[in-house]
Order: C-alpha cells, then structure tokens, then sequence
C-alpha cells in the first residue's frame, strides 16, 4: 500500500499503553480511550510517499503525534477513529506529524524539531521541580548541538517520554537561546519516566 503524499504506518505494538507489567501481574493503568496520555506513540514505516523527498525509510521507528491512533467519541458516544485511520494495521500520516525517528538504534531529529532534557530547579525558593524554559538538547536536527544548553519560548513544550527518559520537543525555531554551561545544570527525569514503557505523556 502507497500513499501519494503521505507516509504509511503500523503501530508497534497496541494503540494504547494501557498496562504494566508488575511483580508478575499486570497494572491497568488507564480505560479511557480519549485520554491521550496512554496513546502509543511509536510506529514502525510501511511506506514512503511516492511524491516528495524524505530520509525516513521503509522499517524506520517513528514517533508520532498522539492523536495519530487515538480513538474518541462523538457527541452521541459513538465510537470513532482518527483521520489517519485506515485499518488497525494501517495508518496514513504527513509528515509533519513525525517528530523523530530511529534507525539502526539511533534516534533523529527530522528538520524542524528538537528534543529538549529539562533541568532541575536550582533555585531554593521555586516550588517548582524544574526549571522553566531551559534544558539540553538530547536530539537535534542540526540547528543546535547534542548537549547545548537552551531557551525556549513559552508553551514550547510537548512532553514525551523516548527510551526512558522525559523530554520536550521543541520547534526548532523557537530555541531562542544559548547558553554556557555554568557546571551545576542537573537534569530532571522523574522517576515514573525511567519506569515507563510508553513514549509519550504529551499534553
């Protein structure tokens, strides 16, 4: 199956994150299938768009936007899929809707996007557990580099959570900032993200 303008992807694994795995048994850790804070976010490349030029290729691992396998009802309670939707295996997405993907078990940046580590609050005073629109560039595409630290604009942030770790993905053009490492920066990875299976807790 081939799409004109659009890739074609499968999900990999369920829709949704919806479990754990603990001491043997199985946590449920959500019901609702609007709550996006579950929806899986990894997809695996059935097909490229026949128009247009890409580096992601066929068998990539791509994440996507959370809306991409997300189900909601309708104002009657029926039922229904995303736009992407075509069949359970089958998904057609722009590419706008791709933020990273990963081959030969490295993560990539497409143009336009950045992966962004926050930091701890430093400040003793701040109620807050990080601190605001700063962080280091964990992936870039180029317009920053790994480990530079940044500033971002505000409401910049769109929290996922690759391999392990907790991170925002920031449009490119909105790091604003950077600036020289002062040598007491600590990152802020909470310790549900280490824990969690999924890749995304997005807002």
């Amino acid at each position: 199956m081939k799409s004109v303008y659009d890739f074609v992807v499968t999900p990999k694994g369920e829709r949704y994150n919806n479990t754990k795995k603990l001491d043997g048994g199985e946590l449920i850790l959500n019901t609702e299938i609007q709550n996006h804070e579950y929806v899986n976010r990894e997809a695996i490349v059935m097909s490229k768009p026949i128009i247009g030029d890409t580096d992601i290729e066929i068998g990539d691992t791509v994440l996507v936007h959370h809306n991409v396998f997300r189900r909601w009802n309708d104002v009657k309670g029926v039922e229904k899929n995303s736009r992407s939707y075509f069949d359970e295996s089958n998904y057609f997405i722009s590419s706008d809707q791709i933020f990273l993907y990963k081959r030969s078990n490295k993560w990539i940046c497409p143009k336009g996007y950045c992966f962004v580590m926050p930091l701890k609050a430093v400040d003793q005073f701040n109620i807050e557990s990080e601190k605001p629109l700063q962080g280091i560039i964990k992936y870039s595409d180029g317009t920053v580099e790994v480990n530079d630290l940044v500033g971002f604009r505000p409401s910049s942030e769109y929290e996922f959570i690759v391999d392990g770790e907790r991170l925002y993905r920031v449009l490119s053009n909105f790091i604003t900032i950077k600036y020289e490492h002062q040598g007491n920066e600590e990152e802020y990875n909470p310790s549900w993200a280490q824990s969690s299976g999924g890749t995304d807790k997005s807002s």
